[in-house]
Parts: structure tokens; C-alpha cells; sequence
């Protein structure tokens, strides 16, 4: 059974600025942000995450290459996009985490597309899929049972990242195109969980 959360107010805060190094205009956010057109920003220069764990994105509308935004600064695009396959130097709207139960989190992946082939269950961070015995440089499906992980392509938590939430549809990531709108590959290297 999957782990269903909800979001409630108060739980998570960003700030954001237009400009690198923390200068420029200022917002603060508590919910989603669709666009930061919509407030001014051609795009995020800087932020930080003063509670809970948020997902930034490159594109407006919650589309493109996915950041995953834990408690902390970053002040310039290079701290949330450095390890990406690609550098990011815009991110246009972004949106809490609610899932993000970093003691709690159990996830279930498959070898084959719709939770077929070879699986494994993880409820802790796996830096190196392919040390732990994870034939395969590649993973077809997800069943996220609870909590919030971020996979990414490569070992040390390097390349494209994906976000996976059990409070996405039933927490099933049937197939590599329901990762995201930049999900290419079902290269898969390393898994870790969201912390709050």
C-alpha cells in the first residue's frame, strides 16, 4: 500500500531572488509557483530553503530538467544544477515536496517497464546501484510506497535527477516517460531519499 500525503501550510518556505548571490528582488513563497513570470522574475538567480524540501524546475508550468531544493542556501544556479548532465542556468517555477519523510521512505524498482523483471526494495540511500548488485544500468519502472527519492543517472547522485513521490498518482512510475518532462533514458546509478 502506498503512503498518501498532504500538503498543509506553514510546513515550507523559499526565498528567492532575481540575481545571483542573494541581491536583487526578493520573494518569499509558501505554496507553489507556477511561474515566476507571474511575479516578476524572468527566472530564480538565487534562493534559499528556510523549511521543508522543494522541487525547482526549468521551465514554467513545472516542465523541463528537475532540481530537488533541500534546507539550505544556494546562490547561484551552479549549486542547484552543478551536478546535472547539463548545466541549468534558469529555473522558472518550483513546488514543495510533501512527501519528503526521510525516516519512512520505501521504494520499489524494476528492471522491466510496468513493475516486470528483476526488483529490489530500498528504504535508505544507495550511492552506487551497480555496487549494490543491481545488474543493470538502467530501471524500467518505480513503486514508490512511501516518502520521496530522487534518482539519478549516475553513481554519487550525478546526471539528470528525477523526482518520485507516493503522492504522485498511487506512487507507480510505470514506465520512463512518467518521471518528468526531460526523461530521456532509464539510466538509473544511484537513489537517495528526499530529506525534509
Amino acid at each position: 500500500m502506498t503512503h498518501r500525503c498532504k500538503k498543509s501550510s506553514g510546513l515550507w518556505k523559499i526565498v528567492v531572488w532575481d540575481e545571483p548571490f542573494f541581491q536583487g528582488k526578493k520573494h518569499e513563497f509558501t505554496t507553489d509557483c507556477y511561474s515566476t513570470l507571474e511575479h516578476g522574475f524572468s527566472t530564480v538567480g538565487s534562493c534559499k530553503i528556510e523549511s521543508g524540501a522543494w522541487a525547482g524546475f526549468e521551465h514554467c508550468g513545472f516542465q523541463g530538467q528537475q532540481f530537488v531544493l533541500e534546507r539550505g542556501e544556494y546562490p547561484c544556479w551552479e549549486a542547484w544544477s552543478g551536478s546535472n548532465a547539463y548545466h541549468v542556468e534558469r529555473m522558472c517555477s518550483f513546488r514543495p515536496i510533501a512527501c519528503a519523510d526521510h525516516g519512512r521512505s520505501r521504494l520499489m524498482l524494476f528492471e522491466q517497464e510496468n513493475f516486470q523483471g528483476k526488483r529490489a526494495e530500498m528504504s535508505d540511500d544507495c550511492p552506487s546501484l551497480p555496487a549494490l548488485g543491481w545488474g543493470s544500468s538502467t530501471v524500467g519502472s518505480f513503486l514508490v510506497r512511501s516518502g520521496a527519492w530522487v534518482c539519478s543517472q549516475y553513481p554519487g547522485y550525478r546526471g539528470f535527477q528525477y523526482l518520485l513521490e507516493s503522492d504522485s498518482p498511487a506512487g507507480e512510475y510505470k514506465h520512463v516517460r512518467e518521471w518528468g518532462s526531460h526523461a530521456q533514458t532509464g539510466q538509473v546509478q544511484s537513489i537517495r531519499r528526499v530529506q525534509q
